[in-house]
């Protein structure tokens, strides 16, 4: 059976898929600090960077027409994606994680969709399950700098382990050492440096 999807939809749904690749860069928080400690990483994590915005009716139709392009065809890693972006924009983790482990399931060499499946699964709260994946992503993609990257900001901000975030980090700025990000990062890891260092002399 033939779906076919209003214009304005389908134009949505193509724009995410093609948005992908900047969607895996632009979960970064804006570098603002909350009031009162400016510049903290730790605090600018606190949420998870993702949109809040409810999914419209259009948008559910075309969430729909996906769901029954899977259905029918099960192996459609293309659906998948779609919709797991869609879930992804829309802070819809459960769903996002289940249609990412699809798409994976079929194409495991992705380290972008890898590493959304690691954000999404932060969301549900499997930390350690997020932390498996942005290191499987890592680990197989060496140039692959937003795995490095958000795998420091789960070691830091919910296992606690700031070690293990400088370690990921320096591993980030080994691939991406230019622009605001990198940045911010590298002054990140020198207040930790000094952080651990006066744990250390206490």
């Amino acid at each position: 059976m033939v779906i076919f999807v209003k214009k304005e939809i389908a134009l949505l749904v193509i724009g995410i898929a093609f948005a992908f690749g900047f969607l895996t860069g632009s979960v970064v928080p804006t570098l603002k600090g909350t009031k009162g400690n400016e510049g903290s990483m730790t605090d600018l994590m606190t949420q998870l960077p993702v949109g809040k915005e409810p999914i419209s009716i259009e948008l559910m139709e075309s969430i729909e027409d996906l769901k029954e392009l899977v259905r029918e065809d099960p192996k459609n890693i293309t659906a998948w994606l779609k919709l797991a972006n869609i879930y992804f924009l829309h802070s819809r983790y459960r769903e996002a994680v289940e249609a990412y482990r699809r798409y994976l399931s079929a194409n495991p060499e992705n380290p972008d969709v890898r590493t959304n499946m690691g954000i999404m699964l932060r969301g549900v709260g499997d930390v350690d399950g997020a932390i498996e994946e942005l290191r499987k992503a890592a680990q197989n993609h060496p140039n692959h700098a937003n795995s490095r990257f958000h795998l420091g900001v789960v070691l830091l901000k919910d296992k606690k382990d700031v070690k293990g975030a400088i370690n990921a980090w320096e591993e980030y700025l080994r691939v991406e050492s230019r622009g605001e990000r990198a940045n911010w990062v590298r002054d990140e890891i020198e207040r930790l440096k000094h952080e651990v260092a006066g744990h250390g002399q206490s």
